[in-house]
């Protein structure tokens, strides 16, 4: 293993241990669901059993509109923490997004901590790479392989412009990445997307973005985990470790990115994540706009420290919040969810 290897390994069992152990929550920024608030209605005229979950993601029939966000893979760590997390997608109907793949592609040894299929035969599985690859090197070839790698539904494209400022080894050149998206969009036989890593995507971009022939977003906004704070406990470098302590309010907050996207755009296919906490949340971004919610760092210590039957007890609780909160309203359906107007902001 070379010494490039070596490095990115050592920095992907790095963030496991600072996700896992460290306060890397966004300060001063909130999701934003905590300004909504559901109107209840004493009189919901359905039947509790007969609440239905199922939708459609990417043109498919679903069970849930749930997503397990990407989180990790390169290591024999992740690897298991990936397994268990595929076993419960499985179990539970969700569809299921990895960690940047980067490694795999550059490294056949680690490529197995990212082939979960075997684990999720019939979930969504999508494969990740960051779009500022395109400016090292990457394209079309490298992104059939992640594809290839993961046995993938689709691929999704990660920005994390802030997270590379602040990584002590960060690939910062940004520029001119658009045409190279829409380049590899227009290439991939299987759906392309684009995500953030918590910091939020904005209406304006999504605009563009949905212009270059990106098929799907993934808001990922403000509120969850701040990789500016992961990358604060990773750094040597004080000066570093200090600036990121002006950078705690910095994001778009999910719900406002969810909101801008859902205007600006005609995208089919949203999804809302960064600081989901529970299902009453995810009943809130449904009915903001979203299509399917993403749970990540939440899932993170099950998925590390037990098994697949304690993910699995945890997404069972999510639904349930989910099912209870439709309830509360009288909605049957998601597209019931998606349709009420028992969703209020609260004034301050």
């Amino acid at each position: 293993m070379d010494e490039k290897q070596n490095l990115t390994e050592k920095r992907k069992t790095e963030h496991i241990d600072i996700a896992l152990n460290k306060e890397v929550q966004s300060r001063n920024v909130t999701t934003g669901f905590e300004r909504y608030s559901f109107k209840h209605n004493a009189l919901p005229e359905i039947n509790f059993r007969d609440i239905d979950l199922s939708t459609a993601f990417m043109k498919k029939g679903r069970r849930t509109p749930f997503l397990i966000s990407s989180m990790t893979g390169g290591t024999e760590r992740a690897y298991q923490i990936n397994r268990r997390l595929a076993m419960a997608a499985e179990k539970m109907g969700w569809a299921m997004g990895l960690g940047s793949m980067r490694a795999a592609v550059e490294n056949e040894g680690v490529a197995y901590t990212f082939n979960i299929r075997k684990y999720a035969p019939t979930v969504p599985i999508i494969a990740n790479l960051g779009a500022v690859q395109f400016n090292y090197g990457y394209g079309t070839k490298e992104c059939l392989r992640a594809v290839e790698i993961a046995e993938a539904d689709a691929l999704v494209l990660h920005l994390n412009s802030m997270q590379e400022a602040f990584q002590p080894e960060g690939d910062t050149n940004f520029s001119e990445l658009l045409p190279k998206i829409e380049e590899v969009a227009a290439s991939l036989p299987v759906p392309v997307g684009v995500k953030e890593v918590g910091m939020g995507i904005d209406g304006e971009t999504a605009k563009k973005l949905r212009e270059a022939g990106i098929q799907f977003l993934d808001v990922a906004g403000a509120g969850g985990t701040s990789w500016i704070q992961v990358e604060k406990y990773r750094s040597k470098n004080k000066m570093r470790e200090q600036a990121a302590e002006a950078f705690q309010q910095w994001g778009l907050s999910t719900a406002d990115a969810l909101i801008e996207v859902r205007k600006e755009t005609a995208f089919e296919n949203i999804i809302a994540s960064g600081g989901m906490k529970n299902g009453v949340d995810a009943a809130k971004a449904l009915v903001l706009g979203a299509d399917v919610v993403g749970f990540g760092r939440s899932l993170l210590p099950a998925a590390a420290d037990q098994d697949e039957v304690a993910i699995i007890s945890k997404l069972e609780q999510i639904e349930f919040e989910l099912r209870a909160a439709m309830f509360g309203i009288g909605a049957g359906t998601i597209s019931d969810l998606k349709a009420t107007n028992r969703l209020l902001k609260i004034e301050n």
